[in-house]
């Protein structure tokens, strides 16, 4: 016999609205007072199969926003396989499930355990078991249900922002939000502000509501013209004042703002309706009053303006409130001021011949005072100018004239500054460029362009030209240079050569006879006279030098050596060259053996190291300094007129040595300045006496010593002992002495 189950599903059963009134009404006391029972049975035992239940209709409801301390009953589950006797487990999954909602596993009592928010979440979808505890196998099948969240106003209307700006032009007709007033002015009041209130249920008791804040700002157009609050205005101008410069502002009020405040300004009429200009501002929309030319408070000293504001943006709506612009005088005071002196022009150009004499006057600049006074004013020449002071100025008159010659040729132009200042206030003063352009005249006259040097062959033929002439003039020509060429007197009839003057500024050198000689004569000099055609007539006379040279037939020049051809051997080029190249090497062979040979025969002029002598730097004349460095000679010092010509060099090695040569003994002097003079002969001419910068020692004894020399340097070449019993005789100032040498003596005999 086949079981059949049934699960049972408790939920709140009644009308809908009674439940929601019910449950309203008593939300924070707990549960309905009757608990309905969902009885969901299985098919009818007499059918054989057994189809799912869907239970998508079974719905359960809350109200959102429970405010009880307890947990808000959802409803309750039930199978009918439970015995009450705790076999079967109640298993809740879905949505919320374990958290949110909980469910008794004996009983199958659902649980919402937080406050439920309906704007967050409306419904939830769950899913029931019930499973047998021992087994853990289900004994219905899973079954879904939903739970919906009633809505409670528990949400007051709310507003997008909390501050809205709203602008409308002034004078506008019904928006939206409508104006209250006729011809709202901006001007009177610009802003608003609106408060404005929502409520939810129809505005009915119970209802909830929300506000919020309009700004409401009145926008500007063009319905003020703009107006001068005075009528007049004055301002001074000194007579100074530049072009261009400002003298005052002017402003006309506007109650509007931005373009429809902004306002150009023009003078239309006046007295100084050239004078001066007016230009807006457009930052502070204020008329600047400015001077277009200078001022001379001599000439006039007062102008009257009249000036217009006039908006720039007009609205056509509003021209029946009346013309938007205004007009204003302006009077302007021109004010004296010192002024500095003013030239009769901006520059001066003058022109003068370069030939002019030296304090010649060629030109005159004058200024004066354009102040009232008409204060005197003295003329000078700015010498930044003029360096080299070619021109000076008179200071009372302001003539120019020459200091110093003048030379186009040189310099054409001069470029100078004069200035003219006040008597009476040196400050004021000015300055004025003077351009004097050096006229030219004929002073120079014509020469070639170059040193002509040409050549003639010797087996030249009579007419033939040799040479072509040209001519330069460094003074200038209106019409052109014409250079006239002919030969000098002296040398027009007896000349091998004749000069052809081509009239073309150019002349040709021919020859006269034919054949030349280079060795009766081996050049000619030429002199040629050239002549210009301006006033004063200019010439110069210019040499040409003509040299004769042997030529092939060909007229080609081999040579123009007169010595080449005197030995009429007729070698030819190459040979003579071969010849020379043999010269040239054998000279250089014999130089450098000649060398070598030299090269064995000196020796060295210090032959150890031991032998070492300072330099002395010598001077050959008394205070000679520090830049005469030739071998120191003492005589010089002793006796100038003992300085020997031919004495040779100390500071180098000589060429040949030679033999030591000893003088005679000079005779019984016993004067100590000859003794040094004849060592110094001695070794002047002696070549072998090293070294050559080294200081001479002369070690002078006197005369009549039988022992000649005590010196110890000539004693180690004494052949043998010498005696010294002698210089017992000398007396006792010798006794000590001959003592030592005798002593010395008598050991070596023992």
């Amino acid at each position: 016999m086949r079981t059949y189950h049934c699960f049972w599903l408790l939920f709140w059963a009644g009308q809908p609205h009674q439940s929601f009134l019910t449950l309203l009404s008593k939300r924070t006391s707990g549960f309905p007072e009757k608990e309905k029972v969902l009885v969901l049975s299985g098919n009818s035992r007499k059918d054989f199969s057994r189809s799912k239940r869907s239970w998508m209709w079974n719905q359960f409801f809350l109200l959102e926003e429970y405010t009880g301390t307890d947990y808000q009953y959802v409803g309750k589950l039930h199978s009918d396989q439970d015995k009450g006797d705790g076999s079967l487990k109640y298993i809740l999954s879905g949505d919320g499930a374990g958290d949110l909602f909980i469910i008794n596993e004996n009983t199958g009592d659902i649980q919402a355990t937080k406050r439920l928010d309906r704007e967050e979440k409306p419904v939830y979808i769950l899913r029931a078991q019930a499973i047998n505890r021992r087994t853990g196998r289900p004994v219905e099948p899973e079954s879904e249900f939903i739970i919906k969240i009633h809505d409670i106003n528990d949400n007051e209307p709310m507003f997008t922002k909390d501050v809205y700006n709203a602008s409308i032009p002034e004078m506008s007709d019904v928006g939206i939000i409508k104006t209250a007033l006729l011809n709202m002015d901006r001007e009177n009041r610009e802003q608003y502000q609106v408060v404005i209130q929502a409520k939810d249920m129809g505005g009915q008791m119970g209802g909830l509501s929300g506000t919020t804040t309009v700004n409401i700002t009145l926008t500007d157009v063009n319905d003020n013209p703009p107006r001068f609050p005075q009528s007049t205005y004055q301002f001074r101008a000194p007579e100074s004042t530049p072009p261009d410069s400002p003298i005052g502002r002017i402003k006309a009020n506007d109650a509007d703002v931005d373009e429809n405040a902004e306002i150009e300004y023009s003078i239309t009429e006046g007295d100084g309706y050239d004078m001066f200009g007016i230009i807006t501002d457009k930052d502070t929309q204020e008329g600047i009053i400015t001077v277009k030319k200078a001022l001379d408070f001599e000439n006039k000293n007062l102008y009257i303006l009249k000036v217009e504001a006039t908006n720039t943006h007009v609205d056509p709506r509003f021209l029946y409130l009346g013309p938007f612009k205004d007009s204003a005088t302006v009077r302007i005071q021109v004010e004296d001021v010192d002024e500095h002196p003013v030239f009769s022009r901006p520059a001066y150009i003058i022109e003068v011949k370069e030939d002019v004499p030296i304090n010649s006057v060629i030109g005159t600049v004058t200024a004066q005072d354009p102040d009232t006074a008409n204060n005197p004013v003295k003329y000078s020449v700015d010498r930044h100018t003029d360096m080299d002071r070619v021109f000076n100025i008179n200071s009372g008159n302001g003539s120019i004239f020459t200091s110093k010659a003048l030379d186009r040729e040189t310099l054409l132009w001069h470029n100078i500054t004069v200035i003219a200042a006040e008597i009476n206030n040196p400050k004021q003063s000015s300055r004025v460029p003077v351009f004097i352009k050096v006229l030219d005249v004929n002073d120079n006259a014509p020469e070639f362009p170059m040193f002509y040097e040409t050549f003639v062959c010797e087996n030249a033929k009579a007419e033939q030209l040799i040479q072509t002439l040209s001519a330069v003039d460094k003074d200038d020509s209106f019409n052109g240079h014409q250079f006239s060429f002919s030969l000098a007197p002296e040398a027009a009839s007896s000349s091998n050569f004749t000069l052809q003057d081509n009239r073309d500024n150019t002349a040709g050198i021919f020859t006269r006879k034919n054949r030349y000689n280079r060795h009766e004569m081996s050049t000619y000099l030429l002199p040629v006279v050239i002549s210009d055609n301006d006033y004063p007539i200019q010439s110069s006379t210019e040499t040409v030098t003509i040299r004769v040279c042997a030529c092939d037939h060909r007229g080609k020049m081999l040579s123009c050596n007169a010595e080449a051809l005197i030995h009429p051997t007729g070698l030819s080029t190459g040979a003579l060259i071969a010849i020379l190249l043999c010269i040239i090497i054998l000279l250089v062979t014999v130089v450098l053996f000649a060398a070598l040979r030299r090269q064995r025969k000196k020796e060295p002029l210090i032959i150890s190291k031991e032998d070492i002598r300072d330099n002395i730097v010598s001077y050959n004349d008394e205070g000679g300094g520090e830049e005469d460095t030739q071998a120191f000679d003492i005589g010089t010092l002793r006796n100038p007129e003992a300085i020997d010509n031919n004495k040779l060099r100390r500071d180098i090695v000589p060429e040949t040595l030679f033999m030591p040569r000893r003088t005679a003994a000079e005779r019984d002097n016993t004067d100590v300045r000859d003794f040094i003079n004849q060592r110094l002969k001695e070794n002047d001419t002696d070549p072998t006496a090293p070294p050559y910068d080294s200081l001479a020692t002369y070690a002078y004894e006197g005369n009549g010593s039988v022992a000649e020399s005590l010196s110890s340097l000539e004693s180690v070449t004494t052949g043998g002992d010498q005696d010294y019993d002698y210089l017992s005789d000398w007396g006792p100032r010798f006794k000590k002495l001959a003592d030592m040498y005798g002593a010395m003596d008598s050991d070596k005999d023992s």
